[in-house]
């Protein structure tokens, strides 16, 4: 083993073989810098007290107490040799706990009464009292006094052999201090394991080079990273520790941003194909027949998008929106600002339902604009052409044919339009829509279809709102805009939770609403969250409240078997139609174009409806097993409704207990229609991997201490930072060290063509 350290010295250089090992294996860690940027889960500090009402059995807890009083017992083990047992009542506070070794005859002469010691263990309740069976412990002071021999057993017993080192060289005991790090164990490692572990890479650890410059830490409030590093695991106040921890989340929020702002630069080295407004082309003609006024969200945001598209440097914007704010109407405009200059657009959506519906809304939107070469069509139209992964062999040589030529200004379609045997005449403009469904990789590979030496401009789109710090970190290099009203017309949708189990009545009267809606003219959706009775659960399994488990909790409604009960059943004698993700593609756009021109009045489905489907004389939505989806993905879902200028209504079945956290979530949906709250609801309590997806995430997974939902104004200020860096040294030339861990965060291959100018 070395004696000396730097973060990047393997894990295996500085402790011992056997434990380096399982820390890889339990962690992912391989360097000394790995190790140290795992933090403590929580500190235990001196004088600190459990409140025995907070403890839960089958949890880890460290007591510093002193033994109160010691018996011992013979028993017989099923071996039939002869054991002694030694149990002990504990003080910690005011919290007692009874101490159960099943081996202590040595044990009972290093822990008589009057001991202070360190016991970590489990804890379990039998009757009153708090037990804690043969667990790990260290005497910290024994009854003849301080001075002696530590003793104790298994990881801590360790750990004082390394704390004694310690001491033998003046620096201050272990278990003296004033915050104890506790680190979350996992299989193979104990949190004494990872201390031990810290401590020893600690000692051997060099003075740490400080990639930020003095005058940077001084005007953000830092610490010096060296210090942060050491101060973070060991530190000796609560001041110190959240000085620590805040330095290493900067660190990290600091390397994303670096990575988003590269990409940002990287976006507009090349040209973009400049797309002037025009007065007398079609974008003009499509406004002065538009039936309806835009909304000033909708015209302020065409204004920022048509001023980005005027110009040579490619727009990478951002579109967020509630459901039915119009983003559909400003990117469509937007598009025809580009076909007026003679180049096309492209419109990529995540599944075949929402492409169909795009291209045909776009189609019908347009009327007489979008019929090139048909017979009626306008002067200056343009044709709109879909390509999805399932048409036939003739229909997709008809499209590809359309798209090289130019015939097709705007092209919809899936995945499919990424394929390498997609080429375009000239691609001016590539719309996105629900983001979150597509990685950056993805996105760019469209990108590249533009003509030699031209970058497509971009608009990404979503419907599920983000916050801003959200925003500004997951979709760093893009620019932002928000629609926040709804056009006129629209009217806001009642949402009421149906507790199926405790009020099976409230079930019955949700399907006489149902019935009345399509008596009246309407239609209606029943969302389930699977398709048949052997299917896995589609919608994300988001119970989160244990409170709503149990072996009586009734089984989930299936699409399949729902159909045919309600066609039977409560809704006998209406239309109902069926649509899943297993239908083959013919049948789901002829099950959809059925319910939109009014030949079914009732849809059942999975989550395929959950965006972009627009159905006007939809009016009610009925969500089955509502606790299964979470608060974006239902806010989405009933915005399918009340969109044609009717009352819309969602009604939200749960087998949820009232009270149970499920429930309160469910509560909050039918509260409000504030999108935003409602994200930030569902980030609070599933946590951004869970909301955002892999997809959208890119470098998130790579973070370890920085959390988007928590840590919004470090985020802000290490974008400004990142920003004034990229300034003056874009390529990090000077800031290698900086360099070193965009690398880390984004992979070598990113990082290189990134900075590569």
């Amino acid at each position: 083993m070395t004696t000396l350290a730097t973060t990047d010295t393997p894990l295996s250089d500085v402790l011992d073989a056997g434990l380096a090992e399982r820390i890889t294996t339990a962690f992912g860690h391989r360097t000394v810098g790995d190790l140290l940027h795992t933090l403590p889960r929580r500190y235990r500090q001196h004088g600190q007290r459990y409140d025995k009402r907070d403890l839960v059995d089958g949890e880890r807890v460290t007591v510093i107490g002193k033994v109160t009083t010691a018996q011992t017992r013979n028993y017989q083990t099923k071996q039939r040799q002869m054991r002694e047992m030694l149990t002990l009542t504990v003080e910690d506070g005011d919290t007692t706990f009874r101490v159960v070794f099943f081996a202590g005859r040595k044990i009972k002469f290093m822990l008589p009464v009057g001991t202070l010691a360190m016991f970590d263990g489990t804890v379990s309740r039998f009757r009153r009292s708090l037990d804690l069976k043969h667990p790990e412990f260290l005497v910290l002071r024994p009854v003849t006094g301080a001075g002696g021999q530590l003793k104790g057993s298994g990881d801590l017993a360790a750990l004082a052999r390394l704390s004694e080192e310690i001491d033998a060289e003046g620096g201050p005991s272990l278990f003296d201090r004033p915050l104890l790090p506790v680190y979350a164990a996992k299989e193979g490692v104990t949190s004494w394991d990872l201390l031990g572990a810290v401590v020893t890479a600690l000692r051997a650890l060099v003075p740490v080079v400080d990639p930020l410059d003095a005058t940077v830490r001084s005007a953000a409030g830092l610490m010096d990273l060296d210090e942060a590093l050491r101060k973070a695991h060991l530190p000796e106040n609560s001041r110190e520790k959240d000085q620590a921890g805040y330095r290493l989340r900067f660190d990290e929020a600091l390397a994303l941003q670096l990575l988003l702002g590269a990409r940002r630069r990287f976006a507009a080295r090349d040209p973009a194909p400049a797309s002037p407004l025009r007065g007398n082309g079609l974008r003009a003609a499509m406004e002065a027949r538009m039936p309806f006024d835009l909304t000033d969200g909708q015209e302020s945001v065409l204004e920022e998008i048509s001023t980005d598209l005027t110009r040579d440097e490619p727009m990478n914007r951002l579109l967020q929106g509630e459901v039915g704010s119009g983003k559909t109407v400003v990117a469509l405009l937007a598009m025809l600002q580009v076909i007026d200059a003679g180049r096309q657009c492209v419109l990529l959506a995540p599944t075949e339902v929402l492409a169909v519906q795009h291209h045909r809304s776009l189609t019908a939107m347009l009327g007489d604009l979008g019929e090139r070469g048909r017979l009626g069509a306008a002067e200056q139209a343009t044709h709109v052409v879909l390509l999805t992964g399932s048409m036939s062999t003739t229909q997709r040589r008809a499209a590809l044919l359309d798209i090289v030529t130019g015939e097709a200004g705007i092209i919809v379609g899936t995945h499919a339009l990424i394929q390498d045997s997609v080429e375009f005449f000239d691609l001016g403009l590539v719309v996105v829509d629900e983001q979150h469904r597509f990685g950056v990789r993805q996105r760019d590979r469209l990108r590249a279809k533009g003509r030699e030496g031209l970058v497509p401009h971009l608009l990404v789109m979503t419907a599920t709102p983000i916050p801003r710090t959200i925003a500004m970190t997951v979709f760093g290099d893009l620019e932002v805009s928000e629609l926040q009203e709804l056009p006129g017309g629209r009217r806001p949708i009642s949402t009421s939770v149906v507790p199926a189990r405790e009020k099976p009545r409230w079930l019955e009267r949700a399907w006489d609403r149902v019935r009345e809606e399509v008596d009246a003219g309407h239609r209606a959706y029943v969302v389930c969250a699977r398709i048949d009775a052997d299917d896995a659960v589609n919608a994300g399994d988001d119970d989160e409240g244990g409170d709503d488990r149990g072996s009586d909790k009734p089984p989930l409604a299936a699409a399949v078997d729902l159909r045919d009960y309600l066609s039977t059943g409560p809704l006998a004698g209406l239309r109902i139609g069926l649509l899943h993700g297993r239908l083959p593609p013919e049948e789901k756009d002829a099950t959809m174009a059925s319910f939109a021109a009014g030949g079914l009045d009732v849809l059942v489905s999975t989550t395929v409806i959950e965006v972009g489907v627009d159905v006007p004389e939809a009016t009610v939505m009925v969500v089955m097993d509502a606790e299964r989806f979470g608060v974006s993905q239902l806010h989405q879902l009933r915005g399918r409704v009340g969109r044609g200028g009717l009352p819309g209504l969602c009604l939200l079945v749960t087998n949820s207990h009232t009270g149970g956290r499920s429930m309160e979530r469910l509560d909050a949906v039918a509260a409000t229609t504030d999108g935003f709250a409602l994200a930030q609801l569902d980030l609070v309590q599933r946590r951004e991997g869970d909301v955002l997806g892999d997809a959208q995430s890119g470098a998130l997974s790579a973070l370890r201490l920085l959390s988007v939902v928590d840590d919004g104004e470090v985020i802000e200020i290490a974008r400004r930072y990142a920003d004034e860096i990229l300034g003056t040294d874009p390529g990090l030339h000077g800031h290698p060290a900086l360099a070193e861990r965009v690398r880390r965060l984004a992979g070598s291959e990113e990082s290189d063509y990134l900075f590569r100018y």
